[in-house]
């Protein structure tokens, strides 16, 4: 079973005040599918991102520092002025990518990595 998030606006679950709800989700193997979410200017430091499905994700200005994602789906996520120092992206993803993508906004292209 897994957890919806209403499709308008930001996904509630990911409010800071809600950062303890969406990691025992996490815990528990209930993730919210975050794909194709509205993520922009959220600060998502408190949250368990690592296996998050964030493919298609619009996370321009987002506080990602210190986050681990290195286990995330980022295929065709946007990451255009995210605070991303000290992120550790997942290995399928190189520095150019990731580089294009936080100054112009394009779509990251991640490979998998096995």
């Amino acid at each position: 079973m897994t957890t919806t998030i209403k499709r308008s606006g930001k996904p509630e679950i990911l409010f800071e005040e809600n950062a303890a709800k969406f990691n025992k989700l996490v815990e528990e193997g209930k993730a919210p599918d975050l794909s194709n979410k509205n993520l922009s200017d959220l600060d998502l430091q408190a949250f368990n991102l690592k296996h998050a499905n964030l493919s298609g994700a619009y996370l321009r200005g987002a506080n990602l520092k210190g986050l681990d994602l290195s286990e995330a789906n980022l295929n065709g996520a946007s990451i255009k002025n995210a605070q991303i120092s000290g992120c550790l992206f997942p290995r399928g993803l190189g520095a150019c990518e990731i580089q294009l993508s936080h100054s112009l906004g394009t779509r990251l292209r991640q490979t998998i990595v096995k």
